[in-house]
């Protein structure tokens, strides 16, 4: 293969047939499904990118490894291997929810990479498949929204005073309670973290508030509850 050879080949020409059809995939499950319920733009730039970068790793990594005789699939196990092994960060911990939908994109970045011995029609429906397991998921599977406060009284978080909690937060939060979980205890502040449920008239699927744990303290503020 020539170096500064400017035609496309057949194969590339497929590739990015397929490029757009998974592109336009990716673009539906995390604009319709993802985002429209979560509001997070952080993780928008993440499986964009991601399931960008995973599929031409995967074509190229295959195209080249076409001409090694054979170690094609020792080639894709070890590379296959490393892709997911990216899904375990070393930083901040990623809610079970945005996981999923990150192992989903990068399932489907890699199937549409590795689809060129199936017909179109068959590469769409798989891809459909897709949309609508995704789809059925977030229509059915629903959960009341939550958020993390700080409460400051703390004789109220005791079990057997919990409809006094209850009353306590609806009154001051303006929303209709529907549970509460104590998480932390800081008795030099006398203060707890609650993560409140609450049911707002809408329908939601994600309940990930990890994040609001690690928001400046002026951030984190906004969602003070004080006496």
């Amino acid at each position: 293969m020539e170096i500064f050879d400017l035609s496309f080949s057949a194969g590339f020409a497929q590739m990015l047939v397929r490029f757009a059809i998974c592109m336009i995939v990716n673009w539906i499950i995390i604009e319709r499904f993802y985002y429209a319920k979560s509001k997070r733009r952080d993780f928008y730039f993440t499986f964009m990118l991601i399931s960008i970068a995973i599929f031409f790793l995967v074509f190229f990594m295959i195209f080249v490894l076409e001409d090694l005789k054979g170690k094609t699939g020792i080639g894709i196990g070890i590379g296959l291997f490393g892709i997911f092994s990216i899904m375990r960060y070393r930083t901040d911990t990623m809610p079970v929810r945005e996981m999923t939908y990150l192992f989903v994109l990068i399932s489907l970045s890699v199937v549409n990479a590795l689809a060129e011995s199936v017909t179109l029609v068959e590469l769409l429906a798989t891809n459909l498949i897709f949309i609508v397991a995704v789809w059925l998921c977030e229509m059915h599977l629903k959960s009341d929204p939550c958020k993390l406060i700080q409460y400051d009284r703390m004789e109220l978080i005791k079990p057997q005073r919990r409809a006094e909690l209850t009353a306590d937060l609806e009154e001051r939060l303006g929303v209709r309670v529907t549970r509460v979980e104590v998480g932390g205890i800081d008795m030099l502040r006398d203060m707890a973290v609650l993560k409140v449920f609450y049911d707002d008239g809408e329908r939601h699927t994600s309940t990930s508030v990890d994040n609001k744990l690690k928001l400046k303290p002026e951030e984190l503020a906004e969602t003070n509850v004080k006496g």
